[in-house]
């Protein structure tokens, strides 16, 4: 079966360490979704880096944010959201944190859930 390609949007300031937790569970030989990196390695002017991220979303199956305490107010995650709203992608919001809430979702990003392995599952089935 193939896998499922995935976009992870996150608090890039705060958020690197669930984001690559979330790659390596990809990575599983029975994990049901592959995620492709597509975190900008360098410094880029804005329309750059909104071109390559519309790009990114566009050739993704699936956009997950990962939430962080911070994440609802981050710009880079507001902005991904939006373009996944116009491209229609299904989207949902997974909590990157044991002690989380679901008070951290991003307006428009989909529902929340909790991040464990039935859920992600189900999800990317």
């Amino acid at each position: 079966m193939a896998k499922k390609k995935v976009f992870i949007s996150f608090d890039f300031d705060n958020d690197k360490a669930s984001k690559e937790s979330m790659i390596g569970q990809a990575k599983l030989p029975e994990s049901p979704f592959e995620v492709s990196d597509f975190s900008l390695k360098e410094p880029a002017s804005e329309k750059d880096w909104l071109d390559k991220a519309r790009a990114a979303i566009a050739r993704s199956e699936v956009f997950i944010v990962m939430l962080g305490p911070k994440t609802k107010k981050a710009p880079g995650v507001l902005k991904e959201v939006k373009l996944a709203n116009e491209l229609k992608k299904p989207k949902f919001q997974i909590i990157g944190y044991k002690d989380g809430s679901e008070d951290w979702g991003v307006p428009d990003a989909g529902r929340v859930y909790r991040w464990n392995w039935d859920n992600l599952k189900k999800l990317l089935a």
